[in-house]
């Protein structure tokens, strides 16, 4: 069956939907839910366990307090407070974990540690999934129980001040409210003051029950400078009076007699070493839980703070209310905070928590009567009736005090087991699900490996023997053990599987699919073998050929892809891309040094050389003006010595930005030179490089464009040093490291528009190209115009970039000018090795950056940078390209340089030779631009197992495209030419 290109590309893109679709289904575990769709109601609660035959009662205890304060401090990290610095910072509250009446703990957030998914968290008790990080960007209402419906539906009073994320979860939930944006980081000290101005009158009234306080200033400022900035002391200092404050409010209001106040200080996450969060590393799941009460005993001095759970808290406020714990509720009792209670109280706690586990434990799991969670439950419920009827007989002797004591220690260790339980749920995969959708995957991927020499040839057909695959005996036979394992699988299954719940008919007509498409990749590739070998009796071994740098562009690739099966590699993915940049650095030092020492080129040696380019002859021959050495103004005669630096000089840079900044996952708090550069003793030295960096990134962009352009670059480069001296990261030789900070709005606006002013011209020259008579004219223009968006592209990068990270940029166009005048052209690289290249090297800078495969070491601060408040669309936009920056400015280069080849080509060529340059080109830089896009859903994904799915297409058409076109195949080049 034939298929046009275009046909035969959206079926493959339709099939890959689908089995991505059904890979995500299986990836993602089905959440920890009750079967009931209601919310709990005191009416649903367990009676009291009691042997025997005399009743027993349902009458829940009462509430251990009468108001309760919450205070959230965004990104709180639990060293703030219980580490060294705990005294200087927060004096009044470490006095009161050391000596006041309060309990401490530190409470482990689970990953993703971003605020929505805490929040959801801290009120239903459940474990959110990583699916709640792009919701966290436009929260939906909670439907599911929750603790804040519960005190609701109780008639309590509930305010709420601070940020919005909880008005949009909890919508109609407060009695009052004053919710302020998350997502402008910029704002540190508005965000808070908005909350704090409540205080005073807020806290002399007596029309509330609930008061819930989100304080953002100290996340904001994580993100902006770190969590060693100089800001963050005086934000914790200013956090410690609003605790003092509050603290003092709700003693001086104690009456006797009337049940005592509850004040809780959380956090929702934790920050990480440069101040973001979002993944799992120890400060970002590590907050403080301190609950301060007159009811707790006063303390003699520090303990070390007990480990809990975050979800932990819901249950807890919810029995300390009189409340029903939310039905999805995975949390146990603090049993701190009711060591005050009697002891038939505790008992009684203990067990409504545990009914609540044990039930959802029940509705989650079809085997939950073999969890020795369940078992220890039921009987420590034995247990309790029996206890209960010793009770009520009024048996008041030891035993019944140290039976009580045992059957608590029996209820901790149920509800433990059950929460362990519960929470391993999550982390169930429906492998088969996940094996169907990703055999659908490779499945289309090998498909387009075989199928591209067909949809770039002239005919831009595919033909795909699907007919004689229906008729062979394979595919039957394939259908038959298909069908076996599906109806094998879902019978025997002990849990559900996606795959296995859709209907019979549509699940073995994925299999009749699957089977029909393997047959037909088989056919497929023994026609190609067939073709590969007729064609090679008539070419000449050399033709076949692939170089050394051929093989190792191939081998690195797909030794990349091969290497993400390995969730470590994928932790520290970087160390591969860091391997494989220095690996090709060695080898084209390898080709530069046969090229000048080895080779002895003759006359008319490459009059068969690849058609892309010119041969040395003809570039000879061509304008003075595509001489490197005219570009960069050196002789002839030191060329050689500038390639063969090239690799070397390649080398030093890659292993001092190696240096510039940790990442991965293993290593990443280790102490390097952009933690050195930021400190405040070491602004001098960070201020002198960063105005280096700018200086010789104006040198390199600066060549190829206009004069107006020039004077915009210098400029705009100008306030960009401007930008960070504002916001205090560098300093003039003027100006001393005391001064204020400012948020720099002006300087950032003042670069944008030189920035829209290069794009502008760069798009002016573009377009006036596309209508000049004179045909060279024209080329000059286009080529022109391309480097000027290129250098505007660069502009914004420097804007966005943080002061230590300039150097990166700096050496990103240092890499590409050398590599374009000295490697490129001299060697005569093609297309696709250039195009790999280029993949390489942008991997590399997207690590060099500082990021990871971690969604905590995305800086979203740069989203904000000239904005005086929060606008999504360019906060979104400039978040994005900052994180990508360095693919983009790799993919914008590959654009810029091929564009100008073919054009210098197309002079000495031909109009023949111009159309198979650019058929060879145009694959190439579609698929950059395409991993381009597609690298910001990585940034969505990157922080779970689908990174693999999506890295493997990437490189597999990578691939794909090398194989494709460095083959060299005699037809394939008949048929373009």
């Amino acid at each position: 069956m034939r298929l046009s290109s275009s046909v035969f590309a959206s079926f493959c893109l339709l099939i890959e939907l689908l089995g991505i679709a059904l890979f995500l289904r299986g990836f993602f575990p089905v959440p920890v839910k009750s079967s009931l769709s209601s919310k709990s109601k005191l009416s649903d609660l367990p009676a009291e366990p009691l042997a025997g035959n005399s009743p027993n009662s349902t009458k829940v205890p009462p509430p251990l307090f009468k108001r309760v304060v919450i205070i959230l401090i965004d990104a709180l990290r639990e060293d703030f407070i219980f580490g060294p610095n705990g005294k200087r910072f927060m004096p009044y509250t470490r006095h009161i974990v050391e000596r006041g009446s309060s309990h401490s703990f530190i409470a482990k957030a689970r990953p993703p540690t971003v605020t929505m998914p805490r929040i959801k968290a801290l009120t239903t008790g459940s474990i959110p999934g990583f699916i709640d990080v792009v919701m966290n960007l436009n929260s939906p209402a909670v439907l599911e129980d929750n603790v804040i419906w519960q005190a609701k539906n109780s008639g309590k009073r509930i305010i709420f001040y601070g940020d919005d994320t909880w008005v949009r979860l909890f919508p109609k939930h407060f009695m009052e409210y004053d919710g302020t944006t998350s997502f402008f980081v910029s704002d540190y000290t508005e965000v808070d003051n908005n909350v704090t101005r409540h205080l005073d009158s807020t806290l002399k009234r007596d029309d509330w029950d609930v008061l819930i306080l989100h304080y953002l200033g100290l996340d904001h400022i994580g993100h902006i400078s770190g969590p060693h900035s100089s800001l963050i002391g005086p934000k914790l200092l200013e956090m410690d009076d609003v605790i003092k404050k509050i603290h003092a409010s709700l003693i001086s209001r104690e009456a006797e007699g009337t049940l005592p106040n509850l004040m809780v200080l959380c956090s929702d996450h934790g920050m990480s070493e440069t101040g973001s969060h979002g993944g799992s590393s120890e400060p970002e799941i590590s907050t403080p839980l301190i609950l301060i009460s007159p009811l707790f005993q006063r303390k003699v001095g520090l303990e070390q703070p007990a480990m809990v759970e975050q979800v932990d808290l819901a249950p807890t406020l919810a029995l300390a209310l009189a409340l029903p714990i939310s039905q999805n509720s995975v949390g146990r009792l603090i049993p701190a905070v009711f060591e005050e209670a009697s002891l038939r109280e505790q008992l009684r706690f203990l067990h409504m928590n545990g009914h609540q586990l044990s039930s959802l434990l029940r509705d989650s799991n079809p085997n939950f009567h073999k969890e020795d969670g369940y078992e220890q439950f039921r009987m420590a419920e034995k247990t309790h009736g029996n206890w209960m009827k010793l009770y009520m007989d009024g048996n008041t002797s030891e035993v019944l005090g140290n039976m009580g004591k045992k059957l608590l220690k029996q209820y901790l260790e149920a509800l433990q087991a059950m929460s362990a339980a519960l929470s391993k749920q999550l982390g169930k995969y429906d492998m088969y699900s996940m094996i169907v959708g990703m055999s659908l995957i490779l499945q289309v991927l090998v498909l387009l490996v075989l199928a591209m020499p067909e949809a770039l040839s002239r005919a831009a057909c595919v033909d795909v023997p699907v007919a004689s695959a229906f008729l062979s005996l394979p595919f039957y036979l394939l259908c038959l053990l298909g069908s076996s394992i599906h109806v094998l699988v879902c019978t025997s299954a002990e849990a559900s599987c996606y795959f296995c719940s859709l209907p019979w008919l549509l699940a073995f007509t994925a299999i009749l699919f699957s089977s029909a498409l393997l047959c037909s990749l088989v056919a497929m590739a023994a026609r190609y073998g067939e073709e590969l070998v007729q064609c090679s009796t008539t070419r000449t071994s050399s033709d076949w050929t692939l170089s050394e740098l051929d093989i190792l562009l191939l081998t690195g690739t797909v030794g990349h892809t091969l290497s993400l099966g390995a969730s470590s590699f994928v932790e520290e993915e970087h160390q591969t891309w860091y391997f494989l940049l220095n690996t090709l650095c060695l080898a084209v030092f390898q080709d530069v040094c046969r090229k000048y020492f080895r080779e002895r080129r003759r006359p008319g040696d490459d009059e068969e050389d690849d058609p892309l380019l010119p041969s040395i002859a003809e570039e000879d021959a061509s304008q003075a003006t595509f001489s490197p050495a005219a570009e960069l103004g050196v002789s002839v005669g030191s060329e050689k010595w500038l390639a063969l630096s090239t690799p070397i000089l390649t080398l030093a840079c890659c292993r001092l930005l190696r240096s510039l900044n940790q990442t991965g996952v293993q290593w990443a708090h280790l102490p390097d030179l952009s933690h050195w550069l930021n400190s405040g003793d070491h602004k001098v030295v960070l201020s002198l490089l960063a105005a280096l960096s700018l200086l010789l990134i104006f040198l390199l962009v600066q060549r190829r464009c206009s004069l107006v352009s020039k004077i915009a670059l210098a400029l705009g480069l100008l306030g960009v040093y401007s930008y960070r001296a504002a916001v205090g990261n560098v300093l003039f030789p003027w100006q001393h490291s005391g001064r204020s900070i400012s948020k720099g709005t002006g300087e950032a606006r003042f670069v944008y528009i030189f920035i829209l002013g290069i794009l502008f011209t760069g798009v002016k020259d573009l377009l006036r190209s596309q209508v000049m008579s004179s045909a060279v004219e024209g080329r000059r223009l286009k080529s022109r115009g391309l480097w000027e968006v290129y250098s505007g592209v660069v502009l914004l990068v420097a804007l966005l970039f943080r002061a230590h990270n300039l150097p990166t940029l700096a050496c990103c166009l240092l890499i590409q000018t050398l590599m374009a005048q000295f490697i490129w052209k001299k060697l005569h690289y093609d297309a696709a090795q250039t195009t790999i290249m280029h993949y390489w090297f942008g991997q590399a800078f997207f690590y060099f950056q500082g990021n990871s495969n971690n969604i905590a070491t995305v800086d979203i601060s740069v989203g904000f940078v000239g904005l005086e408040s929060y606008v999504e669309a360019p906060a979104v936009f400039l978040t994005a390209f900052s994180t990508y920056a360095g693919p983009l400015l790799w993919a914008c280069h590959l654009v810029c340089y091929l564009s100008s080849e073919r054009d210098r080509a197309a002079l000495s060529l031909g109009h023949g030779s111009y159309c198979f340059a650019l058929l060879r080109s145009v694959p190439a830089v579609f698929y950059v631009v395409l991993v381009t896009a597609l690298r910001y859903h990585l940034f969505i994904w990157s922080v779970f197992s689908p990174k693999l799915l999506y890295e493997a297409m990437h490189t597999l058409v990578t691939a794909a495209v090398s194989l494709s076109i460095c083959a060299k195949s005699a037809h394939r080049k008949s048929d373009l030419l």
